[in-house]
């Protein structure tokens, strides 16, 4: 059985900052994000491959960031708050280190209100790939530098640039991090 991500639409209901992150914290159970318009989104848990690809991403960029020491590495779990009001949460996320140390500790400490430079999308079998896409234009429009949305149900990963077209690619293929992500690569076998 699928599950798909529940969204309430909170048209008379708006949440501040503080609400929502109240929200988030007194039910951990729940992966929550949030429209700019300010629907909310309830996320439902992966299946154990999902699970593992998704673990596999985080720790090749979580290595490649102990070498270089060039930002901080980000898992599902955290919640950026992005210029447009929204609330999201990629699969995995990469911030350059000034950008990240320029935040308060308070900002740190809650839901950094901070587009990553670097984000990976991994489609679930319950992500609708069109809500996907939209999601990573969000990103490059809160100015993400580059995004790479895996998908493994159609064999392919899409690229996006701050300022570029879309560009896909068939699996199996070698991903770079480009000027964004110096010396990090990333091969995406079949699935």
């Amino acid at each position: 059985m699928v599950i798909s991500p529940l969204t309430l639409k909170l048209d008379t209901v708006h949440l501040t900052d503080e609400q929502f992150y109240q929200l988030c914290q007194n039910n951990r159970e729940f992966q929550f994000e949030r429209t700019s318009t300010g629907e909310l989104i309830i996320m439902p848990p992966v299946g154990g491959e999902s699970g593992n690809r998704e673990a596999d991403l985080i720790i090749d960029l979580g290595i490649w960031n102990r070498q270089t020491r060039l930002g901080y590495t980000f898992s599902s779990s955290t919640i950026f708050k992005l210029p447009n009001g929204a609330d999201r949460s990629p699969d995995a996320a990469w911030i350059k280190k000034e950008r990240w140390e320029a935040l308060t500790p308070e900002q740190k400490r809650k839901f950094p209100p901070i587009a990553p430079d670097f984000i990976i999308e991994l489609r679930s079998a319950t992500d609708d790939l069109e809500t996907l896409r939209q999601k990573m234009q969000e990103y490059l429009d809160a100015g993400v530098k580059l995004g790479w949305l895996i998908n493994p149900q159609q064999q392919q990963v899409e690229v996006y640039r701050l300022g570029q077209d879309v560009e896909l690619r068939n699996l199996p293929t070698a991903l770079s991090g480009e000027d964004v992500l110096p010396g990090f690569g990333l091969s995406i076998p079949l699935y």
